[in-house]
Protein backbone atom coordinates (compact mmCIF):
# COMPACT_ATOMS: atom_id res chain seq x y z
CA UNK A 1 0.00 0.00 0.00
CA UNK A 2 1.56 3.55 -0.91
CA UNK A 3 0.73 6.47 1.38
CA UNK A 4 0.98 9.70 0.15
CA UNK A 5 4.66 11.58 1.11
CA UNK A 6 3.37 14.24 3.32
CA UNK A 7 1.71 11.48 5.26
CA UNK A 8 4.50 9.53 5.63
CA UNK A 9 6.41 12.70 6.99
CA UNK A 10 3.99 13.67 9.34
CA UNK A 11 3.85 10.15 11.07
CA UNK A 12 8.18 9.77 11.55
CA UNK A 13 7.65 13.44 12.75
CA UNK A 14 5.12 12.07 15.49
CA UNK A 15 6.90 8.74 15.91
CA UNK A 16 9.94 10.72 16.84
CA UNK A 17 8.58 12.96 19.36
CA UNK A 18 6.33 10.14 20.91
CA UNK A 19 7.99 9.39 24.68
CA UNK A 20 8.68 6.22 25.22
CA UNK A 21 7.30 5.86 28.90
CA UNK A 22 4.65 7.68 30.08
CA UNK A 23 3.26 7.86 33.97
CA UNK A 24 -0.09 9.48 33.01
CA UNK A 25 -2.24 11.46 30.95
CA UNK A 26 -1.02 15.08 31.72
CA UNK A 27 2.77 14.45 31.74
CA UNK A 28 2.02 13.36 27.88
CA UNK A 29 0.80 16.32 27.34
CA UNK A 30 3.28 18.62 29.00
CA UNK A 31 6.19 16.73 26.82
CA UNK A 32 5.67 17.97 23.46
CA UNK A 33 6.77 21.84 24.74
CA UNK A 34 10.14 20.94 26.47
CA UNK A 35 11.20 17.38 25.08
CA UNK A 36 13.05 19.07 21.77
CA UNK A 37 15.32 20.97 23.41
CA UNK A 38 16.56 18.52 26.03
CA UNK A 39 18.16 15.66 24.16
CA UNK A 40 20.81 17.79 21.83
CA UNK A 41 21.99 20.28 24.72
CA UNK A 42 23.85 17.88 26.60
CA UNK A 43 25.20 16.42 23.36
CA UNK A 44 27.11 19.27 22.11
CA UNK A 45 28.25 20.77 25.62
CA UNK A 46 29.77 17.13 26.68
CA UNK A 47 32.77 17.15 23.83
CA UNK A 48 33.66 20.64 24.42
CA UNK A 49 33.99 19.53 28.23
CA UNK A 50 36.35 16.87 27.56
CA UNK A 51 38.30 19.15 24.94
CA UNK A 52 39.26 21.25 27.61
CA UNK A 53 40.05 19.22 30.30
CA UNK A 54 42.78 17.63 28.45
CA UNK A 55 44.52 20.61 26.68
CA UNK A 56 44.38 21.28 30.34
CA UNK A 57 46.06 18.26 31.28
CA UNK A 58 48.31 18.50 28.61
CA UNK A 59 49.69 21.94 29.13
CA UNK A 60 50.48 21.16 32.98
CA UNK A 61 52.54 17.75 31.64
CA UNK A 62 54.86 19.72 29.21
CA UNK A 63 54.92 22.72 31.96
CA UNK A 64 56.62 19.83 34.13
CA UNK A 65 59.02 18.69 31.75
CA UNK A 66 60.54 22.09 30.92
CA UNK A 67 60.91 22.95 34.71
CA UNK A 68 62.71 19.96 35.52
CA UNK A 69 64.70 20.38 32.34
CA UNK A 70 65.63 23.97 33.03
CA UNK A 71 66.36 22.36 36.72
CA UNK A 72 68.73 19.56 35.59
CA UNK A 73 70.70 22.17 33.06
CA UNK A 74 71.10 25.16 36.20
CA UNK A 75 72.50 21.77 38.89
CA UNK A 76 74.88 20.72 35.69
CA UNK A 77 76.55 24.53 35.82
CA UNK A 78 76.37 24.35 39.31
CA UNK A 79 78.34 21.10 39.16
CA UNK A 80 80.97 22.05 36.63
CA UNK A 81 81.54 25.44 38.52
CA UNK A 82 82.37 24.05 41.67
CA UNK A 83 84.25 20.93 40.37
CA UNK A 84 86.11 22.39 38.02
CA UNK A 85 89.40 22.74 40.64
CA UNK A 86 92.87 23.35 39.74
CA UNK A 87 94.53 20.38 38.19
CA UNK A 88 97.42 18.02 39.29
CA UNK A 89 100.09 20.14 38.08
CA UNK A 90 100.11 22.69 41.02
CA UNK A 91 97.82 20.52 43.46
CA UNK A 92 100.33 18.19 43.99
CA UNK A 93 102.88 17.25 41.41
CA UNK A 94 105.02 14.16 42.04
CA UNK A 95 108.33 13.26 41.94
CA UNK A 96 107.55 10.96 38.60
CA UNK A 97 106.44 13.98 36.93
CA UNK A 98 109.36 15.91 37.71
CA UNK A 99 111.64 13.78 36.21
CA UNK A 100 109.54 12.92 33.20
CA UNK A 101 107.83 9.80 34.02
CA UNK A 102 104.05 11.20 33.88
CA UNK A 103 102.24 12.67 30.47
CA UNK A 104 100.19 14.84 31.96
CA UNK A 105 103.74 17.04 33.21
CA UNK A 106 105.11 16.77 29.95
CA UNK A 107 105.68 19.71 27.99
CA UNK A 108 102.56 20.17 25.42
CA UNK A 109 103.42 19.75 21.79
CA UNK A 110 102.38 23.41 21.70
CA UNK A 111 105.26 24.47 23.67
CA UNK A 112 108.36 22.18 22.97
CA UNK A 113 110.16 25.27 20.95
CA UNK A 114 110.95 26.95 23.96
CA UNK A 115 114.96 27.47 24.83
CA UNK A 116 116.66 26.01 27.50
CA UNK A 117 115.04 23.81 30.31
CA UNK A 118 112.28 26.31 30.32
CA UNK A 119 109.09 23.36 29.64
CA UNK A 120 105.84 24.20 28.34
CA UNK A 121 102.76 23.48 30.94
CA UNK A 122 99.64 23.16 29.59
CA UNK A 123 97.00 26.22 30.95
CA UNK A 124 93.99 24.23 32.56
CA UNK A 125 94.51 25.30 35.98
CA UNK A 126 91.57 27.36 37.42
CA UNK A 127 91.80 29.46 40.39
CA UNK A 128 88.68 30.14 42.53
CA UNK A 129 87.80 33.42 42.99
CA UNK A 130 85.14 34.26 45.70
CA UNK A 131 82.20 36.55 44.72
CA UNK A 132 81.47 39.64 46.43
CA UNK A 133 78.10 39.95 44.86
CA UNK A 134 77.35 43.81 46.00
CA UNK A 135 78.88 45.84 49.25
CA UNK A 136 76.96 44.33 52.75
CA UNK A 137 76.28 40.93 50.53
CA UNK A 138 76.34 38.10 53.42
CA UNK A 139 76.90 34.40 52.84
CA UNK A 140 77.59 31.38 54.82
CA UNK A 141 80.97 29.33 54.79
CA UNK A 142 81.84 26.68 56.65
CA UNK A 143 85.48 26.52 57.08
CA UNK A 144 85.66 23.64 59.98
CA UNK A 145 83.01 20.97 61.13
CA UNK A 146 79.82 21.45 62.32
CA UNK A 147 80.40 25.37 62.54
CA UNK A 148 79.03 28.00 59.43
CA UNK A 149 80.52 31.46 59.56
CA UNK A 150 79.62 34.56 57.99
CA UNK A 151 81.20 35.83 55.48
CA UNK A 152 80.04 40.04 54.67
CA UNK A 153 81.79 41.79 51.36
CA UNK A 154 82.90 44.99 52.00
CA UNK A 155 84.01 46.09 49.28
CA UNK A 156 84.34 45.28 45.46
CA UNK A 157 87.32 47.39 44.37
CA UNK A 158 89.23 45.61 45.93
CA UNK A 159 87.59 42.53 46.34
CA UNK A 160 87.22 42.35 49.88
CA UNK A 161 85.48 40.20 53.05
CA UNK A 162 85.00 40.01 56.79
CA UNK A 163 84.83 37.07 58.47
CA UNK A 164 83.59 37.28 62.08
CA UNK A 165 84.51 34.67 64.80
CA UNK A 166 87.41 32.94 62.35
CA UNK A 167 89.61 32.81 65.59
CA UNK A 168 88.52 31.66 68.84
CA UNK A 169 89.36 33.86 72.23
CA UNK A 170 91.96 30.69 72.91
CA UNK A 171 93.36 30.53 69.39
CA UNK A 172 94.17 33.93 69.79
CA UNK A 173 95.75 33.42 72.66
CA UNK A 174 97.58 31.16 71.69
CA UNK A 175 98.86 32.76 68.64
CA UNK A 176 100.02 35.52 70.92
CA UNK A 177 101.93 33.43 73.12
CA UNK A 178 103.85 31.67 70.27
CA UNK A 179 104.85 34.92 68.91
CA UNK A 180 105.83 36.19 72.19
CA UNK A 181 107.84 32.94 72.82
CA UNK A 182 109.84 33.19 69.80
CA UNK A 183 110.81 37.10 69.89
CA UNK A 184 109.52 39.92 68.06
CA UNK A 185 112.15 41.72 66.15
CA UNK A 186 111.47 45.75 65.11
CA UNK A 187 109.78 46.27 61.65
CA UNK A 188 111.15 48.34 58.70
CA UNK A 189 110.54 48.65 55.32
CA UNK A 190 114.20 49.39 54.08
CA UNK A 191 114.78 49.97 50.52
CA UNK A 192 116.33 47.16 48.94
CA UNK A 193 120.21 47.54 48.02
CA UNK A 194 121.25 48.20 44.27
CA UNK A 195 118.38 50.79 43.86
CA UNK A 196 120.65 53.17 42.65
CA UNK A 197 121.65 50.55 39.72
CA UNK A 198 118.04 50.44 38.86
CA UNK A 199 117.74 53.74 37.35
CA UNK A 200 120.70 52.96 34.90
CA UNK A 201 118.88 49.64 33.70
CA UNK A 202 115.89 51.50 32.97
CA UNK A 203 117.48 52.83 30.04
CA UNK A 204 116.05 56.46 30.45
CA UNK A 205 117.58 59.80 30.48
CA UNK A 206 116.78 62.88 32.71
CA UNK A 207 115.25 64.15 29.87
CA UNK A 208 113.12 60.97 28.99
CA UNK A 209 111.95 61.04 32.94
CA UNK A 210 111.13 64.59 32.46
CA UNK A 211 108.86 63.86 29.55
CA UNK A 212 106.84 61.36 31.34
CA UNK A 213 106.34 63.45 34.51
CA UNK A 214 105.53 66.92 32.98
CA UNK A 215 101.94 65.75 32.85
CA UNK A 216 100.72 68.93 30.63
CA UNK A 217 103.39 68.95 28.32
CA UNK A 218 104.54 72.79 28.59
CA UNK A 219 108.10 71.82 29.42
CA UNK A 220 107.82 73.12 33.15
CA UNK A 221 107.51 70.80 36.40
CA UNK A 222 104.77 72.83 38.46
CA UNK A 223 104.51 72.05 42.47
CA UNK A 224 101.93 69.07 42.39
CA UNK A 225 104.09 67.51 39.01
CA UNK A 226 107.42 67.86 41.18
CA UNK A 227 105.41 66.15 44.05
CA UNK A 228 104.50 63.52 42.01
CA UNK A 229 107.58 63.31 40.77
CA UNK A 230 109.68 63.30 44.13
CA UNK A 231 107.51 60.57 45.10
CA UNK A 232 108.30 58.52 42.13
CA UNK A 233 111.76 58.81 43.05
CA UNK A 234 111.71 58.14 46.32
CA UNK A 235 110.15 54.72 45.72
CA UNK A 236 106.56 56.09 47.19
CA UNK A 237 108.21 58.67 49.47
CA UNK A 238 110.34 55.51 51.25
CA UNK A 239 114.04 56.43 51.76
CA UNK A 240 115.63 53.92 53.66
CA UNK A 241 113.08 53.34 55.49
CA UNK A 242 111.61 56.86 56.29
CA UNK A 243 107.96 58.57 55.41
CA UNK A 244 107.97 61.87 53.65
CA UNK A 245 105.66 63.65 54.12
CA UNK A 246 104.20 66.30 51.61
CA UNK A 247 105.33 68.91 53.67
CA UNK A 248 108.90 67.13 53.71
CA UNK A 249 108.58 67.10 50.04
CA UNK A 250 108.23 70.30 49.85
CA UNK A 251 111.07 71.43 51.07
CA UNK A 252 112.70 69.14 49.63
CA UNK A 253 111.36 71.47 46.63
CA UNK A 254 112.40 74.51 47.99
CA UNK A 255 115.87 73.41 48.55
CA UNK A 256 116.51 72.97 44.97
CA UNK A 257 116.10 76.69 44.70
CA UNK A 258 113.45 76.46 42.05
CA UNK A 259 112.31 79.13 40.04
CA UNK A 260 110.50 81.68 42.00
CA UNK A 261 107.01 81.06 39.84
CA UNK A 262 107.05 77.38 41.52
CA UNK A 263 107.92 75.42 38.42
CA UNK A 264 110.99 73.25 38.56
CA UNK A 265 113.33 73.28 34.94
CA UNK A 266 114.95 70.46 33.70
CA UNK A 267 118.20 71.25 34.59
CA UNK A 268 116.56 71.59 38.11
CA UNK A 269 114.70 68.70 37.86
CA UNK A 270 118.18 66.44 37.12
CA UNK A 271 119.52 68.01 40.64
CA UNK A 272 116.95 65.35 42.45
CA UNK A 273 119.01 62.53 41.14
CA UNK A 274 121.99 63.88 43.17
CA UNK A 275 122.57 64.44 46.86
CA UNK A 276 118.91 66.66 47.98
CA UNK A 277 117.55 63.89 49.60
CA UNK A 278 120.84 62.89 51.86
CA UNK A 279 121.62 66.62 52.59
CA UNK A 280 118.17 67.27 53.67
CA UNK A 281 117.87 64.12 55.90
CA UNK A 282 121.15 65.09 57.64
CA UNK A 283 120.08 68.16 58.38
CA UNK A 284 116.66 66.84 59.84
CA UNK A 285 116.77 64.03 63.05
CA UNK A 286 114.61 60.54 62.29
CA UNK A 287 111.90 60.40 64.69
CA UNK A 288 109.69 57.25 64.82
CA UNK A 289 106.71 58.93 63.75
CA UNK A 290 108.52 59.40 60.14
CA UNK A 291 108.92 55.49 59.86
CA UNK A 292 106.59 53.95 57.32
CA UNK A 293 106.08 50.93 60.00
CA UNK A 294 106.36 51.37 63.08
CA UNK A 295 105.80 48.26 64.95
CA UNK A 296 107.53 44.86 65.67
CA UNK A 297 106.55 41.22 64.17
CA UNK A 298 107.82 37.53 64.50
CA UNK A 299 107.56 34.72 61.21
CA UNK A 300 105.45 31.73 62.95
CA UNK A 301 106.10 28.06 60.84
CA UNK A 302 102.64 26.60 59.85
CA UNK A 303 103.82 23.35 58.73
CA UNK A 304 104.29 19.55 60.09
CA UNK A 305 105.66 19.76 63.64
CA UNK A 306 104.04 23.13 64.38
CA UNK A 307 101.72 24.10 66.95
CA UNK A 308 98.16 22.30 66.25
CA UNK A 309 96.20 25.76 66.04
CA UNK A 310 98.43 27.35 63.58
CA UNK A 311 98.20 23.63 61.45
CA UNK A 312 94.20 24.33 62.09
CA UNK A 313 94.85 27.95 61.03
CA UNK A 314 96.51 27.28 57.68
CA UNK A 315 93.34 24.27 57.24
CA UNK A 316 91.11 27.17 57.72
CA UNK A 317 92.41 29.43 55.26
CA UNK A 318 93.01 26.76 52.41
CA UNK A 319 88.93 25.96 52.92
CA UNK A 320 88.28 29.76 52.65
CA UNK A 321 90.14 30.78 49.62
CA UNK A 322 89.61 27.31 48.06
CA UNK A 323 93.01 26.68 46.72
CA UNK A 324 94.94 23.87 46.34
CA UNK A 325 96.81 23.13 49.65
CA UNK A 326 100.13 22.86 47.49
CA UNK A 327 99.42 26.67 47.03
CA UNK A 328 99.53 28.02 50.55
CA UNK A 329 101.68 25.01 52.08
CA UNK A 330 104.38 27.04 50.04
CA UNK A 331 103.56 30.42 50.80
CA UNK A 332 104.77 32.55 53.53
CA UNK A 333 104.79 31.59 56.93
CA UNK A 334 102.38 33.71 59.56
CA UNK A 335 103.51 37.07 60.20
CA UNK A 336 102.17 38.04 63.43
CA UNK A 337 102.50 41.78 64.38
CA UNK A 338 102.60 44.06 67.29
CA UNK A 339 101.29 47.59 67.44
CA UNK A 340 102.33 49.41 70.43
CA UNK A 341 100.53 53.12 71.20
CA UNK A 342 101.46 55.17 68.36
CA UNK A 343 102.16 52.28 65.95
CA UNK A 344 100.81 52.71 62.62
CA UNK A 345 102.19 51.16 58.76
CA UNK A 346 101.48 53.91 56.10
CA UNK A 347 99.23 52.83 53.18
CA UNK A 348 100.65 50.45 50.81
CA UNK A 349 100.22 47.60 48.56
CA UNK A 350 101.16 43.80 49.61
CA UNK A 351 102.35 42.98 46.09
CA UNK A 352 104.14 45.01 43.50
CA UNK A 353 103.19 45.31 40.11
CA UNK A 354 104.52 42.19 37.67
CA UNK A 355 106.33 43.72 34.44
CA UNK A 356 108.23 41.65 32.12
CA UNK A 357 111.51 42.52 33.49
CA UNK A 358 109.95 41.74 36.75
CA UNK A 359 110.51 38.08 39.30
CA UNK A 360 108.47 37.04 42.00
CA UNK A 361 110.46 36.73 45.08
CA UNK A 362 109.10 33.28 45.62
CA UNK A 363 109.68 31.70 42.47
CA UNK A 364 113.26 33.11 41.40
CA UNK A 365 114.59 29.97 41.46
CA UNK A 366 112.75 29.05 39.12
CA UNK A 367 113.76 32.37 36.68
CA UNK A 368 114.99 31.10 33.73
CA UNK A 369 117.66 34.50 33.90
CA UNK A 370 118.60 36.97 36.72
CA UNK A 371 117.19 40.12 36.78
CA UNK A 372 117.65 43.04 39.76
CA UNK A 373 113.46 43.48 39.45
CA UNK A 374 111.81 41.41 42.61
CA UNK A 375 108.69 42.10 43.99
CA UNK A 376 106.45 39.72 46.71
CA UNK A 377 103.14 38.39 44.25
CA UNK A 378 100.93 37.91 47.13
CA UNK A 379 97.93 37.03 45.34
CA UNK A 380 95.31 36.77 48.62
CA UNK A 381 95.93 38.77 52.39
CA UNK A 382 94.32 36.88 55.01
CA UNK A 383 94.10 39.49 58.13
CA UNK A 384 93.46 38.29 61.59
CA UNK A 385 93.12 40.40 64.53
CA UNK A 386 94.28 38.41 67.33
CA UNK A 387 92.47 41.14 70.23
CA UNK A 388 90.39 44.42 69.83
CA UNK A 389 91.71 47.68 70.19
CA UNK A 390 91.26 50.37 72.72
CA UNK A 391 91.17 53.00 70.38
CA UNK A 392 92.93 53.42 66.65
CA UNK A 393 95.01 50.80 64.97
CA UNK A 394 91.80 50.72 61.97
CA UNK A 395 92.52 49.29 58.73
CA UNK A 396 92.07 51.95 56.26
CA UNK A 397 91.91 51.42 52.29
CA UNK A 398 91.53 54.90 50.86
CA UNK A 399 90.66 54.29 47.70
CA UNK A 400 88.02 50.76 47.75
CA UNK A 401 85.55 51.08 45.53
CA UNK A 402 86.43 54.33 44.19
CA UNK A 403 85.51 55.28 40.30
CA UNK A 404 89.24 55.93 39.18
CA UNK A 405 92.50 55.23 40.81
CA UNK A 406 95.42 57.86 39.91
CA UNK A 407 98.43 57.60 42.39
CA UNK A 408 98.86 61.93 41.81
CA UNK A 409 95.65 62.23 43.43
CA UNK A 410 96.25 60.44 46.38
CA UNK A 411 97.82 64.06 47.67
CA UNK A 412 94.93 66.76 47.27
CA UNK A 413 95.17 70.42 48.64
CA UNK A 414 97.84 69.29 51.39
CA UNK A 415 96.07 65.89 52.58
CA UNK A 416 98.20 62.78 51.82
CA UNK A 417 95.74 59.44 51.68
CA UNK A 418 98.73 57.57 52.12
CA UNK A 419 99.68 58.84 55.58
CA UNK A 420 97.48 56.70 58.15
CA UNK A 421 98.84 58.92 61.12
CA UNK A 422 97.26 62.11 59.86
CA UNK A 423 94.65 61.02 57.63
CA UNK A 424 93.20 57.86 58.24
CA UNK A 425 89.63 58.75 58.64
CA UNK A 426 90.03 60.58 55.00
CA UNK A 427 89.94 56.55 53.47
CA UNK A 428 87.19 55.80 51.85
CA UNK A 429 86.46 52.43 54.06
CA UNK A 430 88.30 51.76 57.53
CA UNK A 431 87.97 48.71 59.26
CA UNK A 432 87.71 47.95 63.16
CA UNK A 433 89.91 45.42 64.87
CA UNK A 434 87.71 42.73 66.67
CA UNK A 435 88.91 39.88 68.63
CA UNK A 436 88.87 37.06 66.50
CA UNK A 437 87.25 38.60 63.45
CA UNK A 438 89.39 37.70 59.82
CA UNK A 439 89.64 40.34 56.74
CA UNK A 440 90.66 39.01 53.48
CA UNK A 441 91.13 40.48 49.87
CA UNK A 442 92.61 39.67 46.84
CA UNK A 443 95.89 41.53 45.64
CA UNK A 444 95.71 40.70 42.04
CA UNK A 445 92.94 41.03 39.29
CA UNK A 446 91.71 37.66 37.02
CA UNK A 447 93.31 37.40 33.93
CA UNK A 448 89.96 36.49 32.43
CA UNK A 449 91.52 32.72 31.80
CA UNK A 450 91.49 30.99 35.81
CA UNK A 451 94.84 32.89 36.51
CA UNK A 452 96.43 35.87 38.29
CA UNK A 453 96.28 39.25 36.41
CA UNK A 454 97.27 42.62 36.95
CA UNK A 455 97.69 44.17 40.50
CA UNK A 456 94.73 45.68 41.71
CA UNK A 457 95.81 49.01 42.50
CA UNK A 458 92.26 49.45 45.26
CA UNK A 459 94.07 47.09 47.32
CA UNK A 460 96.05 50.12 49.13
CA UNK A 461 95.54 49.61 52.47
CA UNK A 462 97.13 50.44 55.56
CA UNK A 463 97.21 50.52 59.31
CA UNK A 464 95.97 53.78 61.14
CA UNK A 465 97.69 54.75 64.37
CA UNK A 466 96.86 53.30 67.65
CA UNK A 467 96.40 56.00 69.88
CA UNK A 468 95.32 54.08 72.76
CA UNK A 469 96.24 50.43 74.08
CA UNK A 470 98.21 47.44 71.98
CA UNK A 471 96.85 46.22 68.49
CA UNK A 472 98.42 42.32 67.90
CA UNK A 473 97.68 40.99 64.27
CA UNK A 474 98.80 38.31 62.02
CA UNK A 475 98.86 37.67 58.29
CA UNK A 476 98.63 34.91 56.00
CA UNK A 477 99.98 35.81 52.41
CA UNK A 478 99.10 33.13 49.14
CA UNK A 479 101.81 33.49 47.09
CA UNK A 480 101.29 33.01 43.67
CA UNK A 481 103.15 33.57 40.42
CA UNK A 482 101.28 36.02 38.03
CA UNK A 483 103.45 33.73 35.51
CA UNK A 484 101.91 30.28 35.52
CA UNK A 485 105.32 28.80 33.98
CA UNK A 486 107.64 30.23 36.32
CA UNK A 487 104.96 28.88 39.00
CA UNK A 488 104.54 25.65 37.59
CA UNK A 489 108.39 25.10 37.36
CA UNK A 490 108.62 26.08 40.70
CA UNK A 491 106.30 23.99 42.28
CA UNK A 492 108.19 20.83 40.38
CA UNK A 493 111.86 22.30 42.04
CA UNK A 494 110.44 21.85 45.53
CA UNK A 495 108.59 19.04 44.73
CA UNK A 496 112.02 17.30 43.40
CA UNK A 497 113.61 18.47 46.50
CA UNK A 498 111.31 17.16 48.83
CA UNK A 499 111.74 14.03 47.27
CA UNK A 500 115.19 14.20 47.44
CA UNK A 501 115.07 14.84 51.23
CA UNK A 502 112.14 12.33 51.74
CA UNK A 503 115.44 9.29 50.19
CA UNK A 504 118.03 10.76 52.24
CA UNK A 505 115.63 10.31 55.57
CA UNK A 506 115.45 14.12 56.23
CA UNK A 507 112.84 14.91 58.86
CA UNK A 508 111.12 18.44 58.62
CA UNK A 509 112.39 21.43 60.10
CA UNK A 510 109.84 21.74 63.39
CA UNK A 511 111.67 25.01 64.29
CA UNK A 512 111.09 27.08 61.19
CA UNK A 513 109.91 27.65 57.52
CA UNK A 514 111.96 25.73 54.60
CA UNK A 515 114.60 27.65 53.44
CA UNK A 516 112.87 28.31 50.23
CA UNK A 517 110.35 30.24 51.82
CA UNK A 518 112.39 31.74 54.44
CA UNK A 519 114.35 33.58 51.81
CA UNK A 520 110.90 34.77 50.35
CA UNK A 521 110.19 37.48 53.11
CA UNK A 522 110.25 40.42 51.73
CA UNK A 523 107.99 43.18 53.76
CA UNK A 524 106.23 45.68 51.80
Amino acid sequence: MRFPAGRVSAALRSKMIEPQDCGDGDEHEATPQTVPTLPSMPRERVPLQKSSVCSRSYFMVVMVFFHVYIINVIALLFYVHYNNTPGDVLASPSREAVSGGSDHHKPHESHQQQSGSESGFQRDIYLPRLEGIRVGHVQKVSLMPGKTHEMRTLSLKPLLFEIPGFLSEEECRVVVQLAQLKGLMESQVMVPEGQEELTEQLNLSSEEIFNLLDLNQDGQLQLQEALYSLQILTHSRVLDGIWLTPENLREIYVGLKADPDGLLSLEEFRLLGSDAFQRFLQQRGVKSSQLVRNSRHTWLYQGQGSHQVLQDLKKRVTRLTRLPSALVDLSEPLQVVRYGQGGHYHAHHDSGPVYPETVCTHTRLAANASTPFETSCRYITVLFYLNSVEEGGETAFPVADNRTYEEVSLIQNNVDLMDTRKNCDKSNLRVKPVKGTAVFWYNYLSDGQGWVGEQDEYSLHGGCVVTRGTKWVANNWINIDPDYQRQARYQQLVSLQEGEGAEDGDEPDEDGPPSQVTDAHQEL
